[in-house]
């Protein structure tokens, strides 16, 4: 066996030992996600909070210093959010989801009411079409709308109260703040010296892109909910503070926090307000001007294109991780689906600088264009 041979084997044998550890890690995520969610949640903030502990550090506080007070004050607004804000918004929304099926009726009976009308304008088959497929259309979207709404606050509500969460989180987030920078340079020591520079690449490609998620769309998600809550409320819609919490928190999978809280605005509206279509476009402009400000606005100044990850890839990923490991799966599809496309944007970059891509017949070298895509 020649040099390339038993280099090409030893490398196939890498490959396989990598793919046997995911697969292994894999299975333990599946096998302890009822346990794991105060820890994700604490290595998350721990990552999240990193930038500001460094920042103190260069205004001479110590490492201990440093994380005691930015973990002190995360803990007074997480404890004001949840007396003062919290208890609010969780009655809004049970109040919200016993209130659904009777918005359901008062819609239908109103579409029925519009049925003479529509039926001298379309004809009567259509109109008799246009009926079933509004009824079907309020109903599973209501349903579907509601549904969601429902169990993320009974998921909130469930998580809120959980001792894990509450006392294991802020442990995990203050150590691991705390011996951040060690963990990292041990992380460090250990890479292999030939591919050391290479891999910090990769690395740093995967901080960028998991900063992109879990800073900037989580920036996203805080002042969208903001906005949407804070402006629903004012202008007097029922229910508007759950209503904007929902669709602020939904928003980090790609149009689902708009359509969500589109689709209970508007209809809380209709039924609380008609035939007022001034204050239904009120709310209609509302969730305009959101989606305009997350478009536009917020999502390129604080995400940008950092994760790399087309939006129907990363719905499909929400829904699938998400069936297969419950709450931790959503908690970590994001990351890993952005992981996995640092991973491959990288492979694609050494095909095109290999054998299999140039051909036998072309020298190996790489160009500048190629080292930029």
């Amino acid at each position: 066996m020649g040099k390339q041979g038993f280099l090409r084997m030893l490398m196939q044998r890498q490959v396989w030992v990598w793919v046997g550890l995911l697969v292994a890690a894999l299975f333990l995520l599946w096998l302890f996600r009822g346990i794991l969610t105060p820890f994700l949640v604490g290595m998350a903030l721990a990552y999240l909070l990193d930038p500001a502990v460094d920042m103190l550090q260069r205004w001479k506080f110590s490492r201990f210093w440093a994380t005691s007070v930015v973990m002190a004050l995360m803990v007074i607004i997480f404890v004001g959010a949840f007396f003062l804000i919290v208890p609010l918004v969780v009655q809004q929304a049970i109040g919200l989801a016993q209130r659904l099926p009777g918005y359901v009726n008062q819609l239908q009976e109103l579409a029925n009411q519009w049925a003479p009308e529509v039926r001298e304008f379309l004809g009567e088959d259509r109109v008799e079409q246009f009926q079933n497929g509004l009824s079907d259309l309020l109903s599973n979207g209501f349903a579907i709308a509601g549904g969601l709404t429902a169990t993320a606050f009974q998921s909130s509500l469930t998580i809120i109260n959980a001792l894990g969460l509450l006392v294991v989180t802020p442990v995990v987030a203050f150590y691991l703040l705390l011996d951040w920078d060690s963990m990292t340079q041990k992380i460090d020591d250990l890479l292999p010296r030939d591919h050391a520079a290479e891999i910090r690449t990769v690395l740093a490609e995967m901080d960028k892109a998991l900063a992109g998620f879990i800073r900037g769309q989580g920036s996203v998600v805080l002042l969208l909910a903001i906005f949407y809550a804070g402006s629903l409320t004012m202008a007097g819609l029922n229910f508007g503070l759950a209503i904007g919490v929902t669709a602020g928190l939904f928003s980090f999978v790609p149009y689902v926090g708009f359509l969500v809280g589109f689709v209970l605005s508007v209809g809380v509206a209709i039924v609380q307000t008609w035939p007022d279509w001034l204050f239904v476009s009120l709310i209609v402009g509302i969730f305009l001007v959101g989606q305009f400000i997350e478009g536009n606005i917020l999502y390129p100044k604080l995400v940008g294109s950092s994760i790399g990850v087309h939006p129907v890839w990363l719905m499909f990923s929400l829904f699938a991780v998400g069936i297969l490991f419950g709450a931790v799966g959503l908690l970590l599809a994001v990351p890993i689906v952005a992981i996995i496309g640092v991973l491959v944007r990288f492979a694609i970059r050494k095909y095109r600088q290999g054998p299999l891509y140039l051909g036998s017949t072309q020298p190996l070298i790489t160009t500048e264009s190629e080292n930029r895509d």
